[in-house]
């Protein structure tokens, strides 16, 4: 395939050229009938490029394959058989991939540590998930992937289940050890899903943690918005083998799928397969070089920890780690991560990645430079000599596994959907949880519907909302009150 070519961007750049001249969505006209000021602050080219899919990019009947060449282009670059572009980002993929695999009430191995958008999958699905418990780290107060060991435990007890889904890398870049995970799945004709929205660059540089569809999984869900140069909302999955049949996959993110695509999100993703190919491996040799020199910069600022393959990586914890995700223990200057993040972002208008009870984070891409990383070097020098200012006595208390896994005592769709009413938190204990409680960022539920409340959880929410942590989905975000399932 000839990967100089980019068929979206070509498409748009000939639908100007031509001077087309639209009686179609969108209203605005390619911008003529939009606001002065929002082209102001947007540029004329977001409108001028703004066009129908069908229709506008290509014609009524599709017949110039321009997305499907895209994909194609996509696939072969990454070594997939199928690829499918998707403007709602891995929200949807994920939900597709799913979907394709279970059915309603159909069992689904699901790693515990999943994003919150596979809990939506489950509510829309009615799949019944079997939880498979991240690997925790008592010390550090982090979960990790599940290990295949775990996979394999759940699988002898679940042995109908219709296949696995893990969530790799984690938001802090540490990844499962996909290969052995597949080898669980495949000896059993399941398939692996690979939730690796956190993953997009993997495949373009060899030193860099295998990618899923290397490692042998069946659906790979990747965000290009993330760790690539995708717009906002772009997502990619990409399919090999038979043990996942590819029109079903396509149907089911038609059935979720916008109706509308956005074809500048569909272009950035033809133009950063492109990248790829022919820069990637030069881009991340600089990527991977640059965070190698910025965690030594950070591991010498004072009481400031960057974790490494020897924090996060071995017997019990990840079986790998992206380098490109800076992980900061702020912890010893006596604060948490949550204040540590909003002063950064007010005093050095730096904005931080993940930030927890005890860390901050940065993630570099291809995109940073000396520049960059010279600002959030500075920035965090400075937060390690600011820190008498931001200490803090509210610890978030983070439960011990035992008590961070509640039992799922009804099935996600049918405590959502059915009657609920809000307690106050304090009357929480014990009742079952009719909402999902995730906190943001990284977006890992902490209380699913369905799971039952127990007083340590309770207790976690509580600390962690008085310490700053944010709850976008609570009904109530201060947590005062509760969603619970009804009673008799």
């Amino acid at each position: 395939m000839d990967h100089s070519r980019a068929p979206v961007l070509e498409a748009l750049s000939a639908y100007t050229r031509t001077g087309q001249v639209p009686f179609t969505p969108p209203g605005h006209k390619q911008g003529r009938g939009t606001d002065p000021r929002v082209r102001e602050v947007l540029g004329d080219a977001v409108f001028t490029h703004d066009l129908l899919a069908v229709g506008g990019l290509d014609d009524r009947t599709s017949s110039g394959r321009v997305l499907e060449r895209a994909e194609a282009l996509m696939a072969d670059a990454v070594g997939a058989e199928h690829t499918f572009f998707s403007t709602c980002g891995s929200s949807l993929s994920v939900k597709a991939a799913m979907l394709a695999v279970a059915g309603p009430h159909e069992e689904l191995l699901i790693g515990r540590d999943a994003h919150k958008s596979v809990v939506a999958g489950l509510i829309l699905s009615g799949v019944r998930p079997v939880w498979v418990d991240p690997r925790w780290d008592a010390e550090l107060h982090l979960a990790h992937p599940p290990s295949p060991a775990d996979f394999e435990e759940a699988f002898e007890r679940h042995p109908g289940a219709r296949g696995a889904l893990v969530t790799s890398p984690t938001p802090y870049g540490t990844c499962a050890d996909l290969a052995a995970l597949a080898d669980v799945c495949h000896r059993r004709g399941k398939p692996l899903v690979v939730d690796e929205a956190w993953g997009a660059h993997l495949p373009f540089h060899p030193s860099l943690p295998a990618w899923a569809m290397d490692a042998g999984a069946d659906v790979c869900v990747t965000s290009a918005h993330k760790m690539g140069s995708g717009l906002e909302q772009s997502s990619v999955f990409h399919l090999r083998g038979d043990r996942v049949d590819a029109d079903r996959l396509r149907a089911c993110a038609d059935l979720l799928d916008t109706t509308s695509p956005s074809v500048l999100v569909h272009a950035a993703l033809d133009g950063w397969r492109r990248q790829m190919v022919q820069h990637g491996r030069d881009l991340y040799d600089r990527a991977l070089a640059l965070a190698d020199i910025v965690r030594t910069r950070l591991e010498r600022i004072d009481r400031l920890h960057v974790h490494g393959r020897e924090d996060f990586c071995g017997p019990g914890r990840a079986a790998a780690l992206d380098p490109l995700q800076l992980v900061v223990d702020v912890s010893a200057l006596g604060t948490t991560g949550y204040r540590a993040a909003d002063w950064l972002r007010a005093q050095h208008r730096m904005t931080s990645h993940v930030s927890d009870h005890r860390r901050v984070s940065a993630q570099l891409t291809h995109a940073d430079d000396e520049g960059t990383t010279g600002v959030l070097v500075e920035a965090l020098r400075d937060l390690s000599g600011q820190a008498s200012s931001l200490r803090t006595t509210l610890d978030v208390e983070v439960p011990p596994p035992a008590d961070l896994r509640l039992e799922q005592a009804v099935l996600p769709r049918d405590a959502f959907f059915g009657p609920a009413e809000t307690v106050p938190r304090e009357k929480a204990r014990g009742r079952i949880s009719a909402e999902t409680l995730t906190p943001y960022p990284p977006g890992i539920p902490a209380v699913l519907p369905g799971e039952r409340f127990d007083a340590a959880v309770l207790r976690y929410l509580r600390t962690g909302v008085e310490a700053g942590m944010v709850v976008p989905d609570a009904t109530d975000p201060g947590l005062d009150v509760v969603r619970v399932v009804a009673e008799e």
